[in-house]
């Protein structure tokens, strides 16, 4: 028979549900043909080798283990595009959603001709067991997303939902795979009106291990919404990095008016002082945030900071060089100020990429290494695909036993 549907399901530390979610949605699909690929970003507790184990005994389960890189996304987007199957469900692996609703889901986007079929809390107080505060968020997350959205769907933070193979096809270059909202960015991709359907189901509580919810989950989504709203004029790190510098302008000012105002220092003294915070709080913010990827720790966090404070030492010239000269030149203060910035702006993002937070070899298998220990497992390393972009992610599961 030929292959009908894939669901996709990233997994993080979800060992204990592998087992039952496998077990629940052989009893769903028994009427559909299917397949399901499990993408784990080499999860700590032995899930991929959880996974392993049942996939010996059912082809019908895939797994992709993905070493030297992570995120929920960009976990889905590789098994989506890892499947031949013309319609493609996501799901989470920790049991909260309700896998009987997926025949239903699988049935409307065959037979409506539509592109996604989505399965929404909001609907008919789908949102169940989901904690009060969890609804909070998901409501303003909802509310934003309408900035970057092309279509009013009551729940487009779902992380249940299947999508037709063509869609996929048409926004695959265009996905930004940042973040945890795989189906906003697939949404807010599209470039034509798409035809979707909601069906409501009930929320469950997660039974066994943590919830992945944190601030990194919101920075992440902020930088999706921005990314849709700028990436195709302005790359993503580099909004962020502006961003970063913007707020780090009203530190600057809170500082310099504490130090004058509030101590004999004088201005020039207090100038310098919150010139040195400003300085500092953007360095700190950028490596949680704008280069969290690359993010420094221990003795090299001091290492960077004294590299960033260099590199923008010469920004804030060049900065004052070049508006000099504009203003010398006859433009009005304010227009002189604005392209002194934009150099200045340049020049650290671009020398701070390189110095502050490079990406090397010797930096990635250093913390592969502190993984694997800090794991206490051998596992086999993949190339990191930033460094090689030509080897491929190796996939452990059986061959595929259609003909």
């Amino acid at each position: 028979m030929p292959l009908d549907l894939a669901v996709i399901i990233p997994t993080l530390n979800e060992a204990a549900n592998v087992g039952p979610l496998i077990e629940k949605l052989r009893h769903t699909l028994r009427d559909i043909d299917w397949e399901a690929i499990f993408v784990d970003d080499n999860s700590a507790d032995g899930t991929a080798s959880a996974l392993r184990e049942i996939a010996r005994s059912d082809p019908r389960i895939r797994v992709l283990q993905r070493i030297g890189r992570e995120g929920l996304a960009s976990a889905c987007v590789e098994g989506m595009f890892a499947t031949a199957a013309p319609y493609i469900a996501v799901m989470d692996a920790d049991l909260q959603h309700d896998e009987s609703i997926l025949p239903l889901m699988y049935e409307r986007i065959k037979t409506g001709n539509l592109d996604l079929v989505i399965a929404s809390r909001v609907n008919e107080g789908g949102a169940g067991e989901l904690a009060p505060g969890r609804v909070k968020l998901s409501g303003l997350g909802a509310r934003l997303s309408r900035i970057v959205c092309k279509c009013d769907l009551s729940d487009p933070m779902s992380g249940f939902f299947i999508v037709d193979r063509n869609l996929l096809d048409e926004v695959a270059n265009s996905l930004s795979g940042v973040g945890f909202k795989i189906l906003l960015d697939i949404v807010a991709s599209a470039r034509r009106p798409l035809r979707f359907a909601e069906i409501p189901y009930r929320f469950h509580q997660r039974q066994r291990g943590e919830s992945k919810l944190d601030i990194n989950v919101g920075l992440e989504y902020l930088e999706l919404l921005l990314d849709k709203l700028l990436g195709r004029v302005i790359p993503l790190r580099f909004a962020m990095f502006v961003l970063v510098g913007g707020i780090g302008i009203l530190v600057h000012l809170a500082v310099l008016a504490v130090l004058y105002f509030g101590t004999p220092l004088g201005f020039l003294y207090s100038q310098a002082g919150a010139t040195l915070a400003a300085m500092t709080f953007n360095y700190l913010v950028n490596n949680l945030t704008t280069f969290r990827d690359r993010r420094l720790r221990g003795l090299d966090i001091l290492k960077g900071l004294l590299i960033f404070y260099a590199a923008c030492s010469v920004g804030a010239l060049g900065n004052f060089a070049f508006a000099k000269f504009l203003f010398t030149a006859g433009l009005p203060w304010y227009m002189a100020a604005i392209p002194g910035a934009m150099v200045s702006s340049l020049w650290n993002f671009g020398v701070n990429t390189i110095l502050t937070w490079r990406r090397n070899v010797h930096v990635i298998e250093r913390r592969r290494a502190t993984a694997s220990e800090d794991r206490g497992a051998n596992r086999t390393t993949a190339p990191d695909p930033c460094l090689f972009p030509n080897v491929a992610p190796k996939e452990t599961s059986p061959p595929d036993r259609r003909q």
